[in-house]
Formats: structure tokens, C-alpha cells, sequence
């Protein structure tokens, strides 16, 4: 029985790794006034970001409707009857996107549905869908593949540093966080996922100590200074950092797989340009 992986597009995983391992995505939605853009076949990232730099009608951001995920999961059911399908979301307390699926699947009574809320989003989210798809090419069974997720699901930690507060404050993400944060200027905040909530951690003058902090945080999450470890690196405007950072991560991480991309607009209608995220997972110490 042939398990099918399927992920939404907060993930970020690059198209050719997709198809490789015949991942489905569900996309979220940015709204600019009247107008509906979806964000995989919408506005590129280029036009997407250009027209959040120029306007005054901040963007909102909207969840795929259940009809698209029941849509995706006919469509495999189509292709095999007997498929096993396997839902990765973006973490429940950041987007209404794990209802949608849910709710697809109630509609589907007879399929074999799974949903699983990551508690995470972006690079996390996409090693997490990457991993699931990949065991299920080698033959691995659902039980195997959640128990991998759920260990993934703990020792999965996401940093990022911004280059502003304000697009966090105008999309109501950041809360309490603009008090401790957001009083000083010229600072460089730095954030993280924890709890499948967008968190704050620390702030610094400049973005170079800013990274540096943010290397030092993931580096403090390491069991041991062998510890396998995958990783990926998101953007927004900010490529020779990514790329630096991935050089950095690679030098001082004994990583398995790692992944850059750039983050889409629905994460990236939230955290603005020059943003620069980091997702590692600690693998078990018996990971080959």
C-alpha cells in the first residue's frame, strides 16, 4: 500500500525536490484589498515583494480552503485507491491551515487520511515532509513514519532574524513580543519558533551580530559537536547571507541534507525583506 506525502506551501520545498520525491502541496493565499493571489501559481516572489515594498495596502494571508485539500487527496485516490495518505501542515497555532485538512479528510470517510500538525513551518516544515516522503519511497509504514515525525517534531528548532518589527506588528504575529522588542531602534530583532509559536529571543545593534547570535543559539541545541543534523536556510532579499550561513552551517555542522530556498510571500508578507531563516532537526545518533 502505497503511502502519498502531502504538505502546504509554507514549506518552501524547491520544485525539483517535490518532484522527486512526488510530494502534493496545498497553497495558502496572500490578499492585497480585493485581489486573491495563490501562492504557488500567483504573484512570483520577485512581484510579490517589490509591491509589499511600494504599497500601503498591507497584505493579509489566508489559509487553503478544505476543498483544495480534498481536492488533492481525490486526486491521489484517483491515481490508487488503496493510497495511504499523509498530511504535513504548518503548525496549528500560526495558520488555520491543519483545520482545513482535517476537515477535508472528514469529508473522505472512507480513505486512509493522516494529518499531522508540525508545530513548525518553513525549512522545518519541509525537512519534516521531505523525511516522511522519503521513507515512504524505501517502504517504511505509516507507524514508523509518525514516530520519525514526532521525534522530528521535538528536535526541530527555528530561528530567524528580521530586519524590522513592523510587518510582524501590522499582520497581529507578534504581540506581546513588540514590548520587549520593539522599543528600541536600530535594533535587530531575532526570533524563534517554539511551541509552534513565533517567540522572541534577543536583539542586537547590527545584522551581522544578529546572525552570529542566531548561529550561536542553533549551535547551543547540539547534544554533542558530532550530532547529524539536517538543516535548511529561507530568505527573503537577503541571498548572500543565506548562502553564507549555509557555507557556516555546513563548516561547523555534521549535516545530512540541507536545503536553501527562499521564503514565499505568505510567510514573507509577515516577516518583510532582508529576513533570514534557519530550521535544524538533530537526527538520531544511529542516523547514517
Amino acid at each position: 500500500m502505497m503511502i502519498r506525502v502531502v504538505t502546504d506551501s509554507t514549506s518552501y520545498i524547491p520544485p525539483d525536490l517535490l518532484q522527486r520525491h512526488q510530494i502534493a502541496v496545498a497553497p495558502l493565499k496572500v490578499l492585497f484589498g480585493s485581489e486573491t493571489y495563490d501562492e504557488i501559481s500567483g504573484l512570483s516572489n520577485a512581484d510579490f515583494y517589490r509591491r509589499l515594498a511600494t504599497t500601503s495596502d498591507f497584505p493579509t494571508t489566508s489559509q487553503p480552503a478544505s476543498g483544495e485539500f480534498k481536492q488533492i487527496y481525490q486526486q491521489i485516490l484517483q491515481q490508487d485507491p488503496t493510497a495511504q495518505i499523509l498530511v504535513l501542515t504548518i503548525s496549528s497555532r500560526l495558520s488555520g491551515t491543519y483545520s482545513a485538512a482535517v476537515t477535508a479528510a472528514e469529508g473522505l470517510p472512507e480513505a486512509a487520511i493522516t494529518i499531522f500538525d508540525s508545530l513548525s513551518a518553513a525549512m522545518g516544515l519541509g525537512l519534516m515532509a521531505l523525511t516522511a516522503a522519503e521513507m515512504a519511497a524505501a517502504g517504511q509504514p505509516l507507524p514508523a513514519i509518525l514516530s520519525r515525525l514526532e521525534q522530528m517534531r521535538r528536535d526541530t528548532h527555528i530561528v530567524l532574524v528580521v530586519d524590522t518589527l513592523e510587518y510582524l506588528k501590522r499582520g497581529g504575529r507578534i504581540g506581546s513580543a513588540a514590548a520587549f522588542l520593539g522599543t528600541l531602534l536600530n535594533t535587530k530583532p531575532i526570533l524563534a519558533v517554539v511551541e509552534g509559536k513565533l517567540q522572541p529571543l534577543d536583539r542586537v545593534r547590527t545584522k551581522k551580530r544578529a546572525l552570529e547570535r542566531l548561529f550561536v543559539e542553533l549551535e547551543s541545541k547540539l547534544t554533542n559537536p558530532y550530532q547529524p543534523v539536517q538543516a535548511g536556510v529561507m530568505h527573503i532579499a537577503a541571498e548572500v547571507e543565506m548562502d553564507s550561513m549555509a557555507a557556516l552551517l555546513k563548516s561547523r555542522f555534521n549535516i545530512t541534507r540541507l536545503y536553501t530556498s527562499e521564503l514565499g510571500p505568505v510567510i514573507g508578507a509577515h516577516l518583510g525583506p532582508g529576513a533570514l531563516g534557519v530550521g535544524i532537526c538533530l537526527e538520531p545518533s544511529s542516523a547514517g
